[in-house]
């Protein structure tokens, strides 16, 4: 039986659906996080403590394992494991990206560089280091534009400002985010237009294009919440072919070659293709969950698969169409609960509904924040119709706080 390790922030939401595909597959898991499991003592080398903040550390901790009990591949569920799994994975002579390549996704002014090496479209930008003047950079680059913490994912620090005043209020903003390590900004300028996502699978540097999300709701600022993803895309087969090229050229640009990719991009007015942002990782959150290869197949079979070198011909998505509603967090505060999920549930064309964050539990909205209320997930026979139903199902919920 093959055998994978998991990294498995205890933070995911995403560590049932990733063990479950392993199982549904016959793969042993073998998992590691930062902190020791509750049952790790009967567990033996099925749980490893792997400390997620210091690369070097960690890959020692996953050589040391394999050689008590050797594992097949090396797999990081969410940005925070990505580069120690690439660089785990190259020292045990694994499928991998270069972790040069994986670090590049990591940190937006490495990505930049490389896209601008590389002739792509991508918004004009300057970098401003940890003391320096927020305001001067966005005069440069003229307003409206976008202020973002080079780390960050998730929308989480980032902010549009139209002018000076805006402008030094999201660096204080941001900064105090990133008090405990300080670290640059990038001010870019704001790209109007409608946004899609791009899922994708890197074999041997060839992107298969899994799914191409659109993003009905216009994510114009000041901050950027997500909502409703849906697909297939409804934008005409020239500006899909052009999502496609430019993807393939982003992650070519940045060097990656295996394993899934999540890619952020715009269509301008004008219908030029932006790429924004690329992840060396799948659709964050359990938005995974709206997507179905095969009979049934999930993202996460699909990404366990090609870890481990099993065949992955044939596996195309579903073709009825899909979509996942990430529920804001609209307010700071306390969550006491959420009422109407049985009439949500009970929409036509809704096929799941899961509030993520537990009664008790504070809730922080954007751009602090990094977590949503919960997700909605809908299938049927067109986009419109998945879109209306997601809609439909999020105005049956009253969220109550304490």
């Amino acid at each position: 039986m093959p055998r994978i390790l998991l990294l498995l922030p205890t933070a995911t939401y995403r560590a049932p659906d990733f063990i479950a595909a392993a199982e549904r597959l016959g793969v042993d898991v073998v998992v590691g996080s930062e902190h020791r499991q509750a049952l790790s003592g009967s567990m033996g080398d099925r749980a490893v403590v792997v400390p997620l903040t210091d690369v070097d550390a960690a890959v020692g901790a996953i050589v040391a394992l394999h050689r008590r009990a050797p594992i097949d591949a090396v797999l990081a569920v969410d940005d925070q494991g990505v580069l120690i799994a690439s660089a785990a994975a190259a020292s045990l002579g694994f499928r991998h990206n270069s972790p040069g390549a994986v670090a590049a996704t990591r940190d937006k002014t490495i990505m930049r560089a490389r896209l601008g090496a590389a002739s792509l479209n991508q918004p004009a930008y300057r970098i401003v280091p940890p003391g320096a003047d927020v305001v001067a950079a966005a005069t440069q680059i003229g307003f409206p534009c976008v202020v973002k913490p080079v780390s960050r994912s998730a929308s989480q620090g980032v902010i549009r400002v139209d002018d000076a005043i805006q402008a030094h209020g999201a660096g204080v903003r941001i900064r105090a985010m990133t008090v405990d390590r300080p670290e640059s900004l990038l001010v870019e300028r704001f790209v109007p237009g409608d946004e899609v996502a791009v899922e994708g699978l890197l074999t041997g540097g060839r992107l298969e294009v899994l799914a191409v999300f659109d993003k009905p709701d216009p994510l114009n600022g000041p901050f950027f919440e997500e909502t409703i993803y849906v697909t297939p895309s409804r934008q005409p087969f020239e500006i899909l072919t052009d999502i496609g090229s430019t993807a393939a050229q982003a992650t070519a640009a940045l060097g990656l070659r295996e394993g899934p990719v999540h890619i952020e991009l715009r269509i301008g007015p004008d219908g030029v293709v932006t790429i924004l942002e690329l992840a060396a990782r799948s659709i964050g959150g359990l938005c995974a969950r709206a997507l179905r290869f095969g009979a049934g197949v999930s993202l996460e079979e699909v990404i366990v698969r090609h870890a481990l070198g099993i065949g992955l011909d044939g596996l195309t998505r579903e073709p009825q169409a899909s979509g996942v509603m990430m529920l804001p967090i609209r307010a700071a505060g306390v969550l006491d609960h959420v009422l109407g999920q049985e009439r949500a549930l009970a929409t036509e064309g809704v096929v799941g509904l899961e509030i993520s964050v537990a009664s008790g539990r504070s809730m922080v909205p954007l751009p602090e924040g990094d977590r949503y209320l919960g997700f909605i997930f809908a299938r049927g026979a067109t986009p419109q119709f998945v879109e209306a139903a997601l809609r439909q199902a999020e105005a049956c919920l009253d969220v109550r706080m304490r």
